[in-house]
């Protein structure tokens, strides 16, 4: 996973959301905690994160190498449930898959915190898997004692029957030992200290982004179909109500920030069938339909099936249900769901590989599997190099500001329309250099926003009064005649420019246009702009 997060790492520019994640980062602490009341608490955690790492050296692959280490450590976190769960192989496999499923390697170049919280969740499962292996090892401690353990060649131990899909309810299948060579004395106190970190890990999991408790649904329904006792239901409750107690302050003021998500619309079945193809470790052909029947044949592998099925299907499907009443579901929102397609897929094929006679332990299925895992991903090569391309990426600031570098003069005023276009000198400023923003009352540091306050409509009249050559910034909805904003300011923006002034030239990168205008002349009529030749499309 960390070679194909690395391959293309450097794509020379950043788009929109890696742009905010650069510039806040950049702040100072006091300025990010200020920005965190008004807009984007749920990032908020990550922002701190990220203000760290940026220290060392700002730069685009920086900003982007957190995301690449936690795509590489949820791959190994896979693998480390496949082989818990399962057998070796069979997390060969689900680590593998993992690593080369194209939705994984996107979003593991990408400066945002969702790579980590597919980490965060990866890990909180197996946490999850282990704190139930040492909780039925502190009660079968108890209650036999220490000299009652099976030797590990004996066979499975018959004491708590924790159903078809339980710990012990695999024939000839003893859970492992968590606790590894150096155990402590007193096996309850490891099974109490096993539910804690698990339940840390979900509370930090869930500060990286509050829709990541959903895990614990899907934790919930893992616990169900093993049938776990009560007594393992009261340890989970209390790690998992810890975790909601730690989050519930950010989900107050994250609540009154839900306007930022209002551009999300209803999901409906077309986002199933993306996120599926998505969760596919190819999206479409013989490779997706290959994929779909291994998930189906991994939902009869028993306890694999107990974790892999839950993670996968209950985070996506809680979030679609409660978004169609406030939108708030994205892809990206349940990426760490992703974790449980490649340990179906891989319980699937192991399941086939029994039925088709062979020895469970053959070094051939586990070579044969992993080079079909290799082939997939050759054949999904160019896949994977589109997804490393700026064009798939909604915009290139990168190219928006290298243009305004070929036009703006220092001394230039500029307006950008609306605001948030501002994102473009935020992140590459050398483009706006000198240039004078007319609209700024002060940059988004001092005002605690993302894009800075503006001045006031009057204010703005007055700024425009002696200005005879202008440059507006227009996002790609905001020159249409459809678009009329609410706020004043922005209004006037758009009204001054197009009574006042005459455009006389224009160029365009991806959507985004620059445009020079200058002051009309009372009996002037609008002339059209001359237009830079437009780039071939990339």
């Amino acid at each position: 996973m960390s070679a194909v997060g690395l391959w293309g790492l450097d794509r020379g520019g950043i788009w929109r959301d890696e742009a905010v994640t650069f510039q806040v980062a950049r702040r100072t602490v006091p300025q990010i905690w200020r920005l965190l009341h008004g807009v984007d608490a749920v990032h908020g955690l990550y922002y701190l994160f990220m203000h760290a790492v940026l220290a060392v050296r700002p730069g685009e692959v920086v900003l982007r190498l957190p995301s690449v280490c936690g795509a590489a450590a949820t791959a190994a976190m896979v693998a480390a449930l496949g082989v818990r769960l399962a057998r070796p192989r069979v997390g060969l496999w689900a680590g593998l898959l993992y690593a080369v499923t194209p939705l994984a390697g996107h979003y593991a170049q990408e400066g945002r915190s969702y790579a980590l919280v597919a980490a965060g969740a990866a890990g909180a499962t197996l946490l999850l898997a282990r704190a139930l292996d040492a909780h039925a090892h502190a009660h079968t401690h108890t209650h036999t004692g220490p000299a009652a353990r099976p030797e590990p060649s004996g066979p499975a131990e018959p004491s708590r029957p924790w159903g078809l899909w339980g710990l012990r309810g695999l024939p000839g299948v003893r859970p492992r030992d968590p606790r590894g060579p150096w155990a402590p004395s007193k096996p309850q106190e490891s099974s109490r200290r096993a539910w804690w970190v698990y339940g840390a890990v979900v509370a930090v999991t869930c500060l990286l982004h509050e829709l990541a408790v959903f895990v614990l649904c899907a934790h919930a329904l893992t616990l169900a179909l093993l049938r776990a006792p009560r007594r393992v239901w009261g340890a989970w409750a209390r790690a998992a109500g810890a975790a909601v107690v730690v989050l519930l302050p950010l989900a107050v003021v994250s609540r009154g920030q839900s306007q930022q998500v209002d551009w999300l619309p209803v999901p409906d079945w077309e986002s199933v069938e993306r996120l599926l193809r998505g969760f596919a470790a190819g999206p479409q052909g013989a490779v997706f339909w290959g994929c779909l029947i291994l998930m189906a044949v991994g939902l009869t592998a028993g306890r694999t099936a107990a974790f892999a099925a839950p993670l996968m299907i209950v985070p996506p499907s809680f979030l679609m249900l409660l978004s169609q009443v406030k939108p708030l579901y994205h892809d990206r929102y349940v990426l760490y769901a992703l974790a449980g397609a490649p340990l179906l897929m891989a319980a699937g094929a192991d399941r086939l590989a029994g039925l088709a006679g062979r020895r469970p332990r053959s070094w051939a299925v586990t070579a044969a599997g992993a080079l079909a895992v290799a082939l997939v991903f050759l054949h999904l090569l160019p896949l994977h190099r589109e997804y490393r391309t700026l064009a798939h990426r909604p915009d290139d600031l990168a190219a928006v500001s290298a243009l305004a570098t070929r036009e703006v003069r220092p001394g230039d005023p500029v307006l950008f329309l609306p605001s948030l276009g501002r994102r473009t000198a935020l992140a590459y400023p050398k483009g706006f250099r000198g240039a004078r923003d007319l609209a700024l009352a002060a940059p988004g540091p001092e005002s605690g926003t993302l894009y800075g306050r503006e001045v006031g409509p009057r204010e703005l009249q007055r700024r425009l009064a002696p200005v005879s050559r202008l440059w507006v910034l227009a996002e790609p909805y905001a020159l249409r005649s459809r678009w009329f904003p609410g706020e004043p300011t922005e209004r006037l923006k758009l009204i001054a420019v197009e009574e006042r002034f005459v455009s006389r030239w224009e160029g365009e990168r991806d959507g985004v246009t620059l445009r020079l205008y200058v002051r009309r002349p009372a009996t002037a009529s609008p002339a059209p702009p001359a237009r830079s030749p437009r780039p071939a499309p990339r």
